[in-house]
């Protein structure tokens, strides 16, 4: 069971992304060592190309987002930890992908579309192709499950669809690569959490949580602590009524109680059932607001203390990364000698040989 996920660098990591995704790295990183196999997690600096950005600023969100990484729980000496601009297969397996992904496809998905409208300044070819590098990413490794949030699937889906053509076209011999089995690349399976996989904004209930809401008090950062989480948890937005029974689970008639309900579940490690039980004898809204900010500062606290521990040390980060990147470039070029050959690019394997045996 090889395990894939990348995370990008840009701004702080917020309860979302710890919830759906980092936290399944950490599960991810024991299920793979337990399978003897490989768990690799990867800071997509390429993909934060794609929007304005400031090239220091680049870097230093990517030491902040490894050191989350690493106070969540990542280990390296458990899991392959890197920078992805540090291995170029992956760069290169991006352009041979392009010759079964169609454009329209491309053009088509929700995040292009949804981008191009906000970036109108410019629409790069970059943003166009995200998901291609985003495929690239997985199928290098040839991993068997990514662990993403589900606001992830469209791209998933076109990551394996990739895989599938690439296998009939250019090796139909070696295998479909569904479940694991033969192909010259795999067919990744997606991994959410069966709770939290789609974490809301605190001040619209409808929308998910993100760095770029128009209220920042609608997102909670993984390192805010004290007053500021507080204040984020006491004025999230819930529901007008609060009679007998208010607090129940129920997404499209009360997406503001729900999404707290499901915030309160995910940080404990309940089902949303057990979270609603716990309730049972609370006065209102109120209660059910604290009983959340309870259990997420309990789940943050250790990461923030850590997280202050390693954030400082440049180095120790920087040497991390360079001890996966290494790891990673191994596996990487794996699949890539195989996929260079069966799509006719490069050296021949034949002639190589000949070369070498002389």
């Amino acid at each position: 069971m090889r395990i894939f996920s990348g995370i990008q660098p840009t701004g702080i990591k917020h309860l979302g992304n710890y919830i759906g995704a980092i936290r399944q790295y950490v599960d991810g990183q024991e299920r793979a060592a337990a399978s003897g196999d490989d768990s690799l997690f990867c800071v997509v600096d390429l993909h934060a190309l794609t929007v304005a950005y400031d090239p220091a600023e680049l870097r230093d969100r990517v030491y902040d987002t490894t050191a989350i990484l690493l106070a969540a729980g990542l280990d390296p000496d458990k899991c392959i930890l890197f920078r992805q601009s540090d291995v170029r297969q992956h760069s290169e397996l991006t352009w041979m992908l392009s010759a079964v992904v169609p454009n329209g496809r491309l053009a088509r998905m929700h995040q292009f579309r949804d981008k191009s409208v906000a970036q109108r300044d410019l629409v790069s070819a970059g943003l166009l192709f995200y998901p291609v590098l985003m495929a690239a990413d997985v199928l290098a490794y040839r991993a068997d499950e990514v662990p993403v949030g589900e606001d992830q699937r469209e791209h998933l889906e076109l990551m394996r669809d990739a895989a599938r053509d690439v296998n009939k076209r250019f090796a139909p011999d070696l295998g479909s690569g569904e479940g694991g089995e033969g192909g010259l690349l795999i067919v990744p399976e997606q991994r959410t959490p069966e709770v939290g996989a789609r974490i809301m904004d605190l001040q619209e209930p409808t929308r998910k949580m993100s760095t770029s809401a128009a209220s920042p008090e609608g997102t909670v950062y993984v390192l805010d602590e004290g007053k500021a989480l507080e204040k984020k948890f006491k004025r999230a937005v819930t529901d007008s009524d609060s009679g007998e029974g208010s607090i129940r689970y129920a997404p499209k008639e009360k997406p503001g109680v729900s999404n707290l309900l499901e915030i309160l579940a995910a940080s404990r490690r309940t089902s949303i059932d057990e979270a609603v039980a716990s309730l049972a004898g609370a006065r209102g809204y109120g209660d059910l607001k604290m009983a959340t900010l309870a259990a997420v500062d309990e789940e943050l606290t250790p990461i923030r203390e850590r997280y202050a521990e390693l954030r400082p040390d440049v180095a120790a980060i920087e040497e991390a990364l360079a001890k996966g990147a290494a790891r990673a470039s191994e596996l990487a070029e794996e699949t890539m000698v195989d996929v260079r050959e069966a799509m006719g690019v490069g050296i021949p394997r034949a002639v190589q040989a000949k070369a070498s045996s002389r």
